[in-house]
């Protein structure tokens, strides 16, 4: 049965080749022109494939040592849960404005049940999240006391989902995908991800991005765009990140094995790179004004990227925006996403300041 996120429309085409060579202009973004490429994002239809969790979190605070080992005895004063992993992706989507539909697998317990509330809450379309009886629902438990996490505990199974399981949902991403602007997938290396899934998106739509494990990397192979964090792209290349040189090697080896339009290296406080054949390497700098948690950095990353580049946003600006949404969210605590206008106001503060959008080395 055709999935019921959206009705099925024409006019896609498959994926284009690297655009021809030329010189790079480095962009200046304001303000005015962020806000106008916000309001061509709005509604766009974005299908997010990947491995869902949800995320615990438990409050409290220390003042003592328990009695029974060396730890802390954390008394609890706030508990509450947040979307994780490719559903994060999708919080951040709605947050900007888009049409979301969001497939994985779920398991059969409470905290499927309480995934797909929070999914309907936010207006995700959950027609393409099917139950895989044999693991539970991905669930991170993190224990936060006076703002530093105590400890962290995982409820998952990492390997590869049934077989009738991973059929229904090649079937309906297949469908999907023929109505979707763009497809992202969020790879957590969970064992959900393959490449018929991916080759399904690049068959039926133009846009579509990937946030890759190093293990998982060939799945990928001819997507519009991967976004790697650094250490994730020195794994997947096999060289040490820790100069100009090899960036450039790193990034330069992602393009050639995956023959994709573009690869996309963040690097924390040292901003992000993004590389394309035959282009010169275009390096954006780190713009949060404090760093509050990284969780979920990648997730905003690759979410503001592919809505921009379903709105026909050029690469280079879609980056700048990009960085700047991962900007804002860094300044928050725990797994979370940023507005148009927290994106906006931290270019403005930006801009104020006098700093720089990025450069084009090469």
């Amino acid at each position: 049965m055709p999935p019921t996120c959206w009705l099925p429309r024409s006019g896609f085409s498959p994926a284009a080749g690297p655009p021809a060579m030329r010189t790079i202009p480095v962009p200046h973004l304001s303000a005015t022109q962020a806000y106008e490429l916000f309001q061509r994002m709005r509604g766009r239809r974005v299908l997010v494939v990947g491995d869902l969790m949800v995320d615990e979190w438990i409050w409290g605070r220390v003042s003592r040592i328990s009695p029974e080992a060396p730890v802390p005895v954390v008394e609890v004063t706030d508990h509450s849960f947040t979307l994780g992993g490719a559903a994060n992706v999708a919080t951040n989507l709605r947050v900007l404005g888009a049409d979301v539909c969001l497939a994985g697998v779920v398991g059969d317990d409470r905290i499927a049940e309480r995934l797909r509330d929070m999914v309907h809450e936010l207006g995700v379309h959950d027609d393409g999240l099917f139950v895989a009886h044999d693991r539970p629902t991905t669930r991170k438990t993190r224990i936060v006391a006076h703002n530093q996490q105590v400890v962290r505990a995982d409820w998952e199974r990492a390997s590869a989902v049934p077989e009738a399981t991973a059929a229904k949902l090649a079937a309906h991403v297949r469908e999907a995908a023929r109505s979707a602007d763009a497809v992202i997938f969020s790879d957590y290396a969970k064992g959900l991800l393959t490449r018929t899934l991916v080759e399904a998106a690049i068959e039926a739509c133009s846009v579509v991005t990937a946030d890759p494990k190093p293990a998982n990397l060939d799945l990928f192979t001819g997507v519009t765009c991967i976004a790697p964090n650094a250490g994730e792209a020195a794994k997947a290349a096999g060289v040490t990140i820790g100069d100009d040189a090899t960036l450039e090697q790193a990034g330069r080896a992602l393009l050639e094995r995956l023959g994709c339009m573009h690869a996309l290296i963040t690097r924390g406080e040292h901003g992000m790179s993004l590389f394309s054949p035959g282009k010169p390497r275009f390096d954006v700098p780190a713009v949060a004004r404090t760093v509050f948690d990284v969780s979920g950095a990648g997730d905003t990353v690759i979410s503001v990227l592919t809505l921009a580049l379903a709105a026909a946003t050029p690469v280079l600006d879609a980056v700048t925006l990009a960085n700047f949404a991962a900007g804002a969210v860094v300044e928050k605590l725990g797994t979370a996403a940023a507005s148009p206008e927290e994106i906006v106001e931290l270019l403005q503060h930006h801009d104020g300041a006098g700093g720089s959008a990025g450069t084009a080395r090469g």
